[in-house]
């Protein structure tokens, strides 16, 4: 029997290249996992998910009057569209842990994995109630089912993962110090939760930190081309899904490409902690770049709304422009990371 699902569960369940996507790995591989080179640093950071201070922090209630944003529909749009985008990440990232969990047995990971399971069903749960608010809260139990799942590799987990985490502190703890500054420019309440939301974040970013530095060769030879690709992969797919929200940043009293290099700056700063290398936003090549990777997925879903066999072939010759522009990015130089200790960068700036 179908299942009537409202739009923003149709839209989660979407599949298309911007959208957060649900994830299975190789679990017999995790088992392999050793944290003994780390153990001092695991233990601490155990010991702080454990302690849980944020356990009631997302028990506390907001009221919002939805029919506040009837007036302005482009930005309820927007809204929703990121609330929905986060809601499908926060989730992707819930189910992840849930399933290492049950399907491992050693004991640092299985621990590790519950942890952030239950920070992330928080997280999913919190937006939700804002979705309900506004009559459009997403079924996740539906999302968890019929959403597709792709295979990644480990290690591509740990890069891709890693840098989700970080990226979101990064645009969180942004938007909510600017928020601090600007208070006029905050329209929702859930706002004022990214302080802690954005720690969260951060320690989930250096639990996976700490995987990868417990097997060094993770960060070495050929695995570094995977680390590149994964920062240019997460920084382009971030520049283009932001540019398509206008009245929220709008509404922020923010510039997007300017509040997105600043994300990249933050971002790049975290990761070198551990990745060997860094991509250089700064300069002009890869600020063209990102230009046109935005101009080309702008023209991608012109072709795709027109349709058609003309439209097909528009989105073919596209397709190829965007990897060739892609590929250009990739083959930029980068800077490498010459610091032979990690150095420790305090969150929430």
């Amino acid at each position: 029997m179908a299942i009537d699902l409202n739009e923003s569960t149709q839209q989660a369940l979407d599949n298309h290249l911007l959208a957060p996507r649900f994830y299975k790995t190789d679990y017999k591989a995790l088992e392999k996992i050793d944290v003994s080179s780390v153990r001092a640093e695991w233990d601490e950071m155990m010991a702080a998910f454990e302690a849980d201070t944020n356990r009631a922090h997302f028990k506390q209630a907001f009221t919002f009057d939805p029919e506040s944003l009837d007036d302005r529909p482009a930005l309820k749009a927007d809204f929703l569209d990121l609330l929905v985008s986060s809601i499908t990440s926060e989730y992707s990232g819930c189910v992840l842990y849930q399933e290492i969990e049950k399907n491992v047995a050693n004991k640092d990971v299985k621990d590790l994995m519950r942890y952030m399971a239950r920070d992330e069903s928080r997280h999913a749960g919190f937006i939700n109630r804002a979705l309900k608010q506004l009559g459009v809260a997403v079924d996740l139990s539906v999302l968890k089912n019929a959403k597709e799942y792709h295979y990644f590799r480990p290690k591509f987990i740990y890069y891709a993962t890693y840098l989700s985490e970080k990226i979101g502190y990064a645009r969180y703890i942004t938007i909510f110090r600017h928020l601090q500054r600007n208070p006029e420019y905050q329209f929702h309440p859930i706002f004022s939760w990214f302080e802690e939301w954005c720690n969260d974040e951060y320690s989930h970013g250096e639990a996976f930190a700490l995987i990868m530095r417990s097997n060094p060769r993770l960060l070495r030879g050929h695995n570094k081309l995977w680390i590149r690709f994964f920062l240019l992969a997460v920084y382009s797919t971030m520049f283009v899904r932001d540019h398509t929200r206008p009245e929220l940043y709008k509404a922020f009293g923010m510039d997007i490409t300017e509040f997105d290099y600043q994300v990249f700056d933050i971002t790049t700063r975290i990761s070198l902690q551990v990745f060997p290398l860094a991509l250089n936003t700064d300069d002009p090549r890869f600020r063209r770049g990102m230009a046109r990777m935005l101009q080309l997925s702008e023209k991608m879903d012109a072709a795709r709304r027109q349709g058609g066999l003309l439209g097909l072939l528009k989105r073919g010759g596209l397709a190829v422009a965007t990897g060739v522009t892609f590929a250009r990015l990739y083959l930029l130089p980068t800077i490498p990371n010459e610091l032979p200790e990690r150095v420790t960068v305090a969150p929430a700036w």
